[in-house]
């Protein structure tokens, strides 16, 4: 899936000449801190509720003197582009734009989540299972051979990196609801288990995170 399969047109993004108030009032009212400038549909940058705070709430944010965040992504934009540059730039939307710049829509981080909220591999039942491994140790293919050693399935899986680490962390989604025999196996195998979850612990723990996200952006 693509960025232009995600794009919503409820967000009216701000012309030039609306006012901060305005800006802080859409933000409120969508749960979000960023929107889009756009002037006769070219996009011209982000602008945040700190900007606005930062300057008088009463005056256009045209007349502000910003240098506008310019994170986009294009039409043709793959989701999981989409997720890095939220997360890399700690936006809340990401503008989308066709190749001569014209602004097209956004997405948000909330639908963002939803997405991957309602795919297969969080829809069907399962459990999960956290894995800590050096980076030059790691294989997918040998992961994927355990877990199938043992009769169950990988529905979906993520790595999580640090840069000032040479360990990493594999999160798999398993189609078993009892871990126990698997983690025997990875064991077996002298693979570290950091955590495992049951499928109500693991969506008890993505909803509070969600709420407690919705809760900071309504702040």
């Amino acid at each position: 899936m693509t960025a232009e399969n995600l794009i919503s047109d409820t967000v009216v993004p701000l012309r030039t000449s609306d006012t901060g108030e305005d800006a802080l009032g859409m933000m409120n009212d969508f749960y979000i801190r960023h929107l889009p400038i756009v002037n006769d549909k070219q996009f011209l940058g982000l602008i945040s509720e700190d900007d606005i705070l930062n300057h008088d709430v009463e005056e256009a944010v045209g007349s502000y003197k910003l240098s506008l965040a310019h994170a986009y992504a294009k039409g043709s934009d793959h989701i999981y582009e989409v997720l890095r540059l939220l997360a890399q730039h700690n936006l809340t939307v990401i503008p989308v734009v066709d190749n001569e710049n014209n602004y097209l829509g956004l997405i948000t981080l909330e639908d963002l989540m939803m997405l991957f909220a309602k795919t297969a591999s969080f829809a069907e039942p399962g459990s999960i299972l956290v894995l800590e491994i050096n980076k030059r140790d790691y294989s997918m293919a040998e992961i994927a051979r355990i877990v199938e050693s043992e009769g169950a399935t990988i529905l979906s899986s993520f790595l999580t990196s640090n840069v000032d680490s040479s360990l990493i962390e594999v999160t798999l989604k398993v189609n078993r609801q009892n871990l126990q025999s698997i983690i025997a196996t990875f064991g077996r195998f002298k693979y570290i288990v950091k955590a495992s979850f049951n499928e109500t612990e693991y969506v008890d723990s993505l909803r509070e995170r969600f709420d407690a996200l919705m809760s900071y952006l309504n702040v």
